[in-house]
């Protein structure tokens, strides 16, 4: 049983917590609590090292219950956390991928995580300036889908199918893209990427001017946080390519 404060592995725990140089360079990361790590149980991820509470009749290397408390991220502590080797894939794949262009909230990048395990998405891609999916906040708001969704680190270029820029006020309505009229149907209807940028600045022109497609979601305020926006159209997404 661990007892000593000025334990190595727990140590290196708050390291793996408190900075995102140290996950990417140790390629590991730190899920906490039960929930999370059935999840990871459920999908098959293998923990590296698992700690749980001594006397919680958890399995894995008991810590006095004080001492695991103090290295949690959560402000009621854990009763359990492991240490997980973080997954990348090669390229993003369709038929439904997600890209997050500068969506600098690790809250949204979880929740965005969330939205595309519940609407059947096949990957989410980060682009420059998005927030670290494996960082505490990101896990935690991912309710486990961090193990579910697969991850890739991408340009816009190298994106799936059809790009669907979400700009606020700009282009067809999203629902619009489906027109029987519309000339890009089919290849909508078969696979495409929806490309979401930050609150505050949006997708830059750049990445806007490689889309196939501008699309935008018909409200009455000037703006959604990245994640309602992402699950509003993955929603969409998911309503008009789904099987007959």
């Amino acid at each position: 049983m661990i007892t000593s404060p000025h334990n190595n592995k727990l140590k290196e725990i708050r390291k793996l917590r408190q900075r995102r140089r140290w996950r990417e360079r140790s390629g590991l990361f730190v899920a906490e609590g039960e929930d999370l790590l059935s999840a990871a149980d459920g999908q098959g991820w293998i923990a590296i090292e698992r700690y749980v509470a001594a006397g919680s009749g958890l399995e894995g290397v008991e810590v006095e219950p004080a001492l695991l408390a103090s290295a949690s991220g959560l402000s009621s502590g854990t009763r359990a956390l492991a240490v997980y080797e973080e997954r990348w894939a090669p390229a993003p794949v369709g038929p439904v991928c997600v890209y997050l262009h500068g969506v600098h909230d690790p809250g949204n990048v979880g929740a965005v995580l969330r939205s595309a395990q519940a609407f059947g998405a096949s990957c989410v891609a980060l682009g420059p300036g998005t927030a670290d999916p494996y960082s505490p906040k990101a896990v935690r708001a991912s309710m486990g889908a961090v193990f579910a969704v697969p991850l890739s680190r991408c340009d816009p270029d190298a994106l799936p199918g059809a790009k669907i820029a979400l700009v606020p006020s700009a282009g067809e309505p999203l629902s619009g893209l489906w027109r029987s009229d519309y000339v890009f149907v089919s290849q909508i209807a078969k696979e495409a990427t929806l490309l979401v940028g930050s609150e505050r600045d949006g997708l830059p022109g750049e990445v806007v001017a490689q889309a196939d497609h501008v699309a935008h979601i018909p409200i009455a305020t000037e703006s959604l946080n990245a994640a309602m926006a992402a699950t509003i159209a993955l929603y969409e997404l998911s309503r008009r390519m789904a099987p007959e």
